[in-house]
């Protein structure tokens, strides 16, 4: 009885993955098939059905004819701005964080539990809420539509999530260790460089995949910071949809989509592994 009992559930819960699955990857399917269809397939209604002469004109358009607005130069400007964006604020965020947590977890020095619980308040305030402050203060130091402008805001709001995983991580460690590299005459930075940053390695690929998501799939701030130049990947394409001028090519619109989302499917693909690491060695130590 308790074999039958068990093989049902196992068929119910092998049958509600599949479906959630399904749920997921459907409009993924639709979304490829659609960007290689020509669009007398398109409009012939046959929404999940194979392209007949798949072509990638589609894809060439929207990387490189596509208009965003006024300009028709496709996603590869907002591709190179994204770039721009994401690489400095994912690598000033996670080392900022990993060195917040490493004093917070380990020096605590008078203070740190305010400092830390301040942060965390941080965390539940709606970006909204703080877009006009930024927009005053950034603008006052002439950093609205700058690089570094919309580096610092990601950064900004990166800290309290940073700080709490590596805080988290570092706390569970054995004090030992750290006594022990104080014992041995290793200071503040070298202890946190030579001793637990190599230890870091999980964390850190959580923090940074985290980070480069966040900032990639970004369209508020971008929109509001980054300025007309440096419009990332996202506003982009939401001009790209969004505009209404002659015949909407729905096969543009799904390659493009599918591009500005390309970054994050690489980086979880490529660093799948040392996530799922680094969430277990989260959950087990915290």
């Amino acid at each position: 009885m308790r074999r039958a009992s068990a093989s049902v559930g196992r068929i119910v819960l092998h049958a509600l993955v599949v479906l959630a699955a399904l749920g997921v990857l459907l409009p993924l399917y639709v979304m490829i098939v659609t960007s290689l269809k020509s669009m007398d397939e398109i409009r012939s209604g046959a929404l999940f059905a194979l392209p007949q002469a798949p072509s990638l004109a589609a894809w060439k358009d929207a990387w490189s004819h596509a208009c965003t607005g006024l300009a028709c130069d496709g996603l590869h400007a907002g591709f190179a701005n994204s770039l721009w964006i994401a690489v400095p604020s994912t690598l000033v965020a996670v080392a900022l964080g990993a060195l917040n947590g490493y004093v917070l977890a380990l020096w605590r020095p008078r203070g740190s539990n305010l400092l830390f619980g301040l942060l965390m308040i941080g965390a539940f305030i709606p970006v909204q809420v703080m877009m006009y402050p930024l927009v005053r203060a950034l603008g006052a130091v002439g950093l609205v539509g700058s690089l570094p402008g919309i580096v610092v805001v990601h950064v900004i709001f990166s800290m309290p999530l940073m700080t709490l995983l590596f805080r988290n991580y570092y706390a569970a460690l054995p004090v030992e260790l750290f006594n022990a590299a104080r014992i041995d005459g290793a200071g503040f930075w070298t202890t946190w460089t030579l001793v637990l940053l190599p230890m870091s390695a999980p964390m850190l690929a959580v923090a940074a995949i985290m980070q480069v998501t966040g900032v990639w799939n970004d369209y508020l701030l971008g929109l509001v910071f980054a300025g007309h130049e440096l419009a990332p990947m996202t506003v982009q394409l939401n001009n790209l949809i969004n505009t209404t001028t002659g015949t909407r090519n729905y096969g543009v619109d799904m390659a493009a989509t599918l591009l500005t989302s390309l970054v994050p499917l690489l980086v979880y693909f490529a660093s799948g592994r040392w996530f799922v690491r680094g969430i277990t060695a989260g959950a087990l130590r915290g």
